[in-house]
């Protein structure tokens, strides 16, 4: 079935597609399946038409950058705008004069309409609202600690892994002694002593 397939995708736009399915972040799995093909028959054209597997590797690279990209700045801290609006109602004579151009507009491209045609497209598709910016805000993101923690231990293991092996030398005697056993005679004697009454 996948035989005499592969052509279509060794075009400019087969191989621009599956680009584009590769930079969205679908899996081979996915990508095979919007072709109509097993991921096997896929990996069999990736390895015989180098146009297919470097229009896949492009696509990937680009998504695999912008992701390192998110993780670094998250684990630096970044700067960030946040914008803020407000939807508010058009004044009649802002809404008039729009409602005026889109008529004209649509009159030129469609001389044909009539009075009523124009009319009902300017009020169709000219809102009577409108979202309009307030302000412009400033904001600095802190850096991530788990975002930082997971680009030092794969950007630089052998510092910042979890677990540190430490090599022991020489032998684990002690010069511990054994405990002794003390009698019930003794442990009175020690009693005494210990609390000042050693009987006279």
């Amino acid at each position: 079935m996948a035989r005499g397939k592969y052509q279509k995708w060794l075009t400019d736009e087969g191989l621009l597609k599956l680009q584009g399915w590769a930079r969205d972040g679908l899996t081979d799995e996915q990508i095979a399946y919007n072709i109509g093909i097993r991921r096997p028959t896929l990996y069999a054209w990736e390895n015989k038409y180098s146009d297919i597997s470097d229009a896949l590797k492009k696509g990937k690279e680009v998504v695999d950058r912008k992701v390192e990209n998110s993780l670094f700045k998250r684990a630096t801290g970044y700067k960030t705008t946040e914008h803020q609006y407000k939807v508010v109602t058009l004044d009649e004579d802002v809404l008039w004069a729009r409602r005026r151009k889109a008529q004209n507009e649509f009159k030129l491209n469609h001389p044909e309409a009539t009075d009523d045609e124009i009319k009902a497209y300017a009020i169709e598709n000219v809102p009577t609202r409108e979202r309009i910016e307030l302000f412009q805000t400033e904001k600095m993101v802190p850096p991530d600690t788990t975002a930082a923690i997971f680009w030092l231990k794969n950007r630089k293991p052998d510092v910042w892994r979890d677990r540190k092996e430490t090599q022991l030398s020489g032998s684990l005697e002690t010069s511990a002694r054994p405990l002794e056993k003390i009698d019930d005679k003794k442990l009175s004697e020690l009693e005494r002593k210990l609390t000042g009454d050693d009987g006279t």
